[in-house]
């Protein structure tokens, strides 16, 4: 009985690795056991990095809100509370979005907010 020689299954699973490390620097980028390793490796960070962005966004959006409720005379968490107290029921999305793109909305927000906190 003959030997099992694994060339084409070997090289095609050469070959993936290898264009997922399309761009990488240096032997990265040519060398399938360098490859392999910085693949695993960007692949750990794409998975980490999918879950921190979430949080990023999030830190964004208060940024923007806290900004935007300052101008008006509240502080974020003031602003916040008010909200909770006014019965409005609105995600950090949808408030940074008004905060950047639609002033006038976003005044009489902290206004209803505002009244509820007295």
């Amino acid at each position: 009985m003959p030997r099992v020689k694994g060339g084409t299954v070997t090289r095609a699973r050469r070959k993936r690795v290898l264009k997922l490390a399309k761009g990488y620097r240096g032997a990265k980028h040519r060398l399938f056991k360098t490859a392999k390793d910085q693949v695993m490796k960007s692949q750990t960070y794409a998975f980490r990095d999918r879950r921190a962005n979430k949080g990023n966004f999030r830190k964004l959006w208060i940024a923007r809100i806290n900004a935007a409720s300052r101008i008006n005379g509240l502080s974020y968490s003031q602003f916040m509370h008010g909200l909770k107290l006014a019965n409005i029921d609105m995600n950090r999305k949808m408030l940074a979005d008004l905060a950047v793109n639609d002033a006038d909305a976003f005044k009489a927000l902290t206004d209803e907010a505002k009244k509820a906190l007295k």
